[in-house]
């Protein structure tokens, strides 16, 4: 099982919680890690293979800017343990960053259709459809929340994600379909 997390904080950098809370997940061989955070209109993405504390050796998860983002510790499921396949994924413009938690089960069919459509896949995990998905909805004009919804009105299987966008880039967007999720504030938190 993976572990996602996402963050938006009123006082300080998201990206070292986000790393903190992703160590304090891993309990077990994860092989890749993973973050992204929105800033000043755009996302910041830092992933590679390896355990959560090579990777930060290599790329310092805890300097991406911005009070919002996502993170997440990957164990295999669709595509072999390498950087391209590591979350975030993101969708042709990088404007919209998914993590996934679960299997989507006909993303093998989804993939074929957006392709169709025009888009461009760079890995070989089924969460990359997620992102495309959302952009093709958005480019209907709906909003980053009514776009989610109806993306995943298309997916089959299991899953739990949190997604993020430079279009609104003051909010987390969370959904989950037979895995787990959780969600919590801070006692300061705006409501």
């Amino acid at each position: 099982m993976c572990g996602i997390f996402g963050c938006i904080s009123n006082e300080e950098e998201a990206a070292s919680i986000i790393h903190a809370s992703l160590k304090r997940l891993e309990y077990r061989g994860y092989d890749s890690v993973g973050e992204a955070t929105v800033h000043e209109g755009r996302l910041h993405i830092k992933k590679d293979k390896g355990k959560i504390d090579d990777v930060h050796r290599r790329h310092n998860l805890d300097d991406l800017p911005g009070s919002l983002g996502v993170g997440h510790t990957r164990w295999a499921t669709h595509g072999a343990p390498y950087q391209v396949n590591a979350h975030p994924h993101t969708d042709c413009k990088e404007e919209i960053a998914v993590v996934h938690n679960g299997i989507i089960e006909n993303f093998s069919e989804l993939k074929m259709e957006l392709e169709e459509l025009g888009h461009h896949f760079i890995s070989k995990t089924d969460t990359e459809v997620v992102p495309h998905l959302i952009e093709e909805k958005m480019k209907e004009g709906l909003s980053l929340v009514e776009a989610v919804r109806e993306a995943v009105k298309r997916l089959d299987g299991s899953y739990a994600l949190a997604i993020v966008s430079t279009l609104e880039p003051d909010k987390i967007i969370c959904v989950r379909n037979e895995s787990p999720l959780v969600l919590g504030g801070a006692e300061n938190a705006e409501k």
